[in-house]
């Protein structure tokens, strides 16, 4: 299989992070799909306290994004990955038990907050490892990251079918044998002199005065917004469990079959900008599709290139945060681009809410804006690039085919 011997090029500490998500994604998406069932229906919660606890969950992470990106940089990736793993164990073996909603989300705060400290990290590590070949890396990264996505409802709901108190305690299991491993197994990495003298503020203050990728953050942060679009306007569109199951299908198949080599063809033929540039357009083209083509069929179209569109932009997109950070405070960039991405998602849906609300799904309008959207943020990077602030060193030609070559 071409993912499995790709990933062997890699050295050990890579092909560790890889495994880290998949069974990250694995854990996570076996139990939190069914968490809001099991509160309404497990324990009887009225709606409003079945949104707190997932709006708190949601917001402990994206809130702590940048703490947990500028920790990693201090202490080290490994203690940040570490704890973020050791803590969401405690806190899926706390969603077994509770019964009250102060434990519940006590639990949450908990699963969330150990998301914002093991992001940031692991991605930053994954850069630092892999070095010229980072675009390759995070190629492979994605298709570990769709594999759990696909595998853990499958799972969850069969555990779940004998009881959400066994869902719970099997990923907490996983977190804390995959905690055990990377303690053992993981190396630490060195953190750069210069950084580890720094002090906070000084920190901070690199990151916050980085121009360039301010802009690009907020150039990309429609992007995230049409991204999480598979789960609200499509499966509202959708009206059923089983096309909605279908979409995520659809969604994480097309990624595993194609990430790899959609990757390959952009670095031999594209530029980083351009490459960032046509997943933006082939984003916003996929809501065309919806307004084109009546009922699921459409939306499977939508969804299917949607997931193309994603395949395109995240490695490169992931590189060129690395590029924009120069080195310097990686997991702090990661961590602050996360946050900023997490507010527009919030925004985005509100307004997103909105306009379905007073249109309908059925309506042309939302799926039109919604390419607009698309359209818009591929200006805006393109925009960018003309004015010299994505002009980190873009490796292209003959030399992506040497690196390819060495995958």
């Amino acid at each position: 299989m071409r993912i499995v011997r790709q990933s062997r090029g890699f050295d050990p500490a890579v092909r560790l992070l890889f495994l880290n998500q998949l069974t990250i994604n694995l854990g996570f998406y076996m139990l939190m799909p069914y968490l809001a069932a099991h509160l309404a229906d497990g324990l009887g919660m009225a709606a409003w306290a079945v949104g707190l606890v997932l709006g708190v969950r949601n917001l402990s992470q994206q809130g702590m994004f940048l703490v947990g990106g500028a920790l990693a940089d201090r202490l080290g990736f490994k203690p940040l990955i570490v704890a973020g793993c050791a803590l969401r164990t405690v806190g899926f073996g706390a969603l077994a038990f509770a019964q009250s909603l102060p434990v519940l989300i006590a639990a949450s705060v908990a699963t969330g907050l150990a998301g914002a400290l093991f992001n940031p990290a692991v991605r930053a590590y994954l850069a630092a490892e892999a070095g010229e070949r980072r675009v390759e890396a995070f190629a492979l990264f994605n298709t570990y990251y769709q594999a759990g996505i696909l595998l853990g409802p499958l799972i969850g709901v069969a555990l779940t079918g004998v009881s959400f108190r066994l869902t719970c305690t099997v990923a907490a299991v996983l977190f804390a044998l995959l905690t055990a491993v990377q303690l053992r197994h993981l190396p630490a990495r060195s953190k750069d002199s210069g950084q580890a003298a720094a002090d906070v503020r000084g920190q901070f203050r690199v990151v916050l005065a980085n121009r360039s990728f301010w802009l690009f953050s907020l150039a990309m942060t429609g992007s995230y917004v049409l991204s999480f679009q598979v789960y609200l306007a499509l499966p509202l569109a959708a009206g059923g469990t089983t096309a909605t199951t279908a979409l995520f299908v659809v969604s994480a198949l097309v990624t595993l079959g194609g990430q790899l080599r959609i990757t390959d063809w952009c670095r031999r033929r594209l530029t980083r900008t351009r490459c960032l540039v046509l997943g933006l357009g082939l984003m916003g083209a996929a809501f065309l599709l919806p307004a084109a083509v009546r009922g699921v069929a459409g939306l499977l179209l939508c969804a299917a290139v949607l997931a193309v569109a994603n395949a395109v932009l995240y490695p490169f997109e992931m590189d060129t945060v690395v590029a924009l950070a120069r080195d310097r405070w990686v997991a702090t960039h990661y961590g602050l681009y996360n946050t900023v991405c997490g507010i527009g998602i919030t925004l985005g849906n509100l307004g997103t809410g909105v306009l379905l609300d007073a249109t309908g799904v059925r309506s042309p309008v939302p799926w039109l804006v919604m390419c607009a959207v698309g359209v818009g943020c591929a200006g805006a990077v393109a925009l960018l690039s003309r004015g010299g602030h994505l002009a980190a060193p873009e490796p292209k030609g003959e030399e992506t085919a040497a690196v390819t070559a060495t995958g």
